[in-house]
């Protein structure tokens, strides 16, 4: 399932390639089909996320909603126009001035209220790539509970975006073992986490692939597959520590991968 580094990123690029255009928007599959009727011929005001959740805004005052939430299957494709005869289980396809998206396989694709994004929204976390994001929300939350941190940093309604690469990434950084609960995290070593999420997700954002090693560790032992940059433990079990040579821990937390160094994490708080 995309983070939210790449909703965010999949937004900004929309909005630059469909804002202010009235766009042509359809459903070669069917299941939207009364939704894009609505919708067709309307203004493209633009795109905004919220965590792991894609808003569109159309009408001249951005007054029809539309709720994207990929979900593990879910993908655009663009194609230059003319767009080819749609194939495949097409959900959206939309078409501006130059090109076309296609969306097949999302969890969501739905019209919304305000009142529906209104609830999105309060039961989400703080979302570290929004400029309105409040991390005294997912303090709050973490400092309260006894689940891992491990489990916590993946809850949406905790903090909205972070994905299984983030999460053991950003706790290998901190030097934080992932089964701590939370109410052992002290205020430091949240503020040490939030403060990683916010430098790292902007950098995948912008680069369109997460890049989470620091510059002078990013050597040995290659990533974890092709096209890939490097990680510290993701998908690295049993292979040696990048800092201190320890095999790299792995379980399953909640149906998830779960890696960590047990060298490097320590299992007290900082």
């Amino acid at each position: 399932m995309p983070e939210g580094h790449a909703l965010h990123r999949l937004a900004r690029r929309q909005s630059q390639q469909f804002g202010g255009q009235r766009v042509r928007v359809s459903s070669p599959q069917g299941r939207f089909g009364p939704e894009a009727a609505l919708l067709d011929g309307l203004v493209f005001e633009g795109a905004q996320a919220w965590g792991k959740h894609l808003i569109y805004r159309l009408g001249d005052a951005g007054e029809r909603l539309v709720h994207i939430h990929l979900g593990i299957y879910g993908a655009f494709t663009e194609e230059s126009l003319p767009m080819p005869e749609p194939t495949g289980q097409i959900r959206l396809r939309m078409v501006g001035d130059d090109l076309g998206v296609d969306l097949r396989g999302p969890n969501a694709c739905e019209l919304y209220t305000p009142e529906d994004l209104d609830a999105l929204i309060a039961r989400l976390g703080p979302d570290p790539l929004r400029d309105d994001a409040d991390p005294e929300r997912a303090w709050r939350a973490i400092s309260r509970s006894r689940r891992p941190i491990g489990s916590l940093l993946m809850d949406q309604k905790v903090i909205a975006g972070v994905g299984n690469i983030y999460r053991a990434e950003v706790l290998f950084r901190t030097g934080i073992e992932p089964m701590r609960p939370g109410t052992t995290i002290t205020r430091g070593e949240f503020d040490a986490i939030w403060a990683d999420l916010a430098e790292l997700m902007p950098i995948g954002m912008a680069k369109g692939r997460i890049h989470v090693v620091r510059p002078e560790d990013d050597h040995g032992a290659p990533a974890y597959a092709p096209d890939r940059p490097r990680t510290y433990v993701y998908r690295r079990a049993g292979e040696a520590c990048r800092l201190c040579g320890t095999p790299v821990s792995w379980r399953e937390l909640e149906g998830r991968n779960l890696f960590w160094c047990a060298a490097c994490q320590s299992s007290a708080a900082g």
